[in-house]
């Protein structure tokens, strides 16, 4: 009972995501290595829903604010400098096994006063059509599963220089269609988040350059309650918390050439599972021999995810998930970009670079993105995503 929603998760999603998302032994560049995957129930609302951060690496904790923001940093909207603007982004899911697992991302923002913006995004992810069986393996029912998320975020500028940002999720998780799960009767999961983010930037001057600015951006995203997916609610997974911290350079070189250096970290504040013992005490219970007790409430979970990891400090570096982006933009029109995403091998494994293009006219604006692993098969393998961004400043300039 107590993993019944891992059961869940990892059977219709996470097995796109990583090779295993269970501790095991694994041989990497001729060492042996075990394997202790942090797993979360809802892994979906962190994926890197568009195609401009997509084609950097997934990362986007200090770039340039555009509509896309609330998933990465909502408090760079206070710092965008258009009015209204929405944006539609698509991406196939393991596209090479299945055609109609996707993930879809609309987002949008209005600019209230000189210093204050509201933002909200729909991002949906559909899981395709699953044959549900019965133990003689004869299908009884055919379900389309989906995960939806609903945020909503308000920024601000405290000076010329910092913003923040607050931004309330909504988070509903419907896999297994209130089937009976392991003779358990199972549910739709919901859950309530929260982001907190700040966002730094400023003017930097350098002789050779026509113009530069640094930025830094930090976001605590999905801080929120637990979630089940069985009637009874005897166990709750932690949704997936997350801690996004990193700095970005952009230059201008001339009037018509620019490029933005940007590197993001990122860490799970979620309880890092321990070693267990092999056999169960009287009640049932496995006895933790190394590490924490990951069984804890959100918040201790939260701090307590920088200590616990068994293998010690070591460990906990592993954790840290870094990405490294570049954008290039002529005539603020055209952009080429690039980016490295690692993940430790101990961690998931996860580890890929990525290409992108854009192109901006007037009124909007199209971005692609394609990924090309490194280390293992991954969902978005040879997969090419697209964001479409409207700017109704383009408009009123047309007009």
């Amino acid at each position: 009972m107590k993993r019944l929603s891992l059961i869940i998760s990892g059977v219709l999603f996470t097995i796109g995501i990583t090779i295993s998302q269970n501790p095991m032994d694994t041989t990497f560049n001729g060492q042996q290595l075990t394997r202790n995957t942090i797993t979360t129930a809802v892994p979906f609302v962190g994926i890197g829903p568009d195609a401009r951060s997509g084609g950097m690496g997934e990362l986007g904790a200090a770039t340039e604010p555009d509509a896309t923001s609330m998933h990465w940093n909502p408090s760079k909207y206070a710092f965008i400098n258009k009015d209204f603007g929405f944006s539609v982004s698509y991406s196939p899911w393991l596209k090479k096994l299945v055609p109609d697992i996707n993930l879809a991302y609309l987002s949008g923002y209005k600019r209230i006063d000189d210093r204050s913006t509201v933002a909200a995004s729909l991002k949906y992810f559909s899981l395709g059509e699953i044959a549900f069986t019965d133990e003689e393996g004869y299908n009884y029912l055919n379900a389309r599963p989906n995960e939806f998320s609903i945020d909503a975020a308000y920024s601000r500028k405290f000076s010329e220089k910092i913003s923040g940002a607050v931004a309330g999720r909504f988070i509903y998780s419907n896999l297994t269609q209130g089937q009976v799960v392991q003779g358990t009767t199972t549910k739709a999961g919901t859950s309530i988040a929260a982001d907190v983010a700040f966002f730094y930037t400023d003017d930097l001057t350098i002789a050779w350059l026509e113009s530069s600015k640094v930025s830094f951006g930090i976001a605590i995203t999905n801080i929120g309650s637990k979630i089940s997916y069985s009637n009874d609610d005897s166990y709750k997974d932690f949704i997936p918390t997350n801690l996004r911290i990193g700095p970005s350079w952009l230059m201008n070189i001339d009037e018509f050439n620019s490029i933005r250096f940007s590197i993001d970290l990122n860490k799970l504040l979620v309880p890092t599972p321990p070693i267990r013992s092999d056999s169960a005490d009287v009640e049932g219970n496995y006895i933790v021999i190394d590490g924490m007790e990951d069984d804890v409430s959100v918040v201790k979970g939260m701090y307590q995810s920088f200590y616990d990891a068994p293998g010690g400090f070591s460990e906990e570096m592993k954790e840290i998930i870094w990405v490294l982006g570049a954008e290039y933009w002529y005539a603020k029109q055209f952009s080429v970009r690039g980016g490295y995403f690692h993940e430790s091998m101990m961690k998931g494994g996860r580890q890929f670079f990525t290409l992108g293009v854009g192109l901006r006219y007037n009124v909007f604006g199209l971005d692609f993105s394609y990924l090309i692993p490194t280390e293992q098969q991954n969902p978005l393998a040879n997969t090419l995503r697209f964001t479409l961004t409207f700017d109704f400043d383009g408009f009123k300039s047309q007009n």
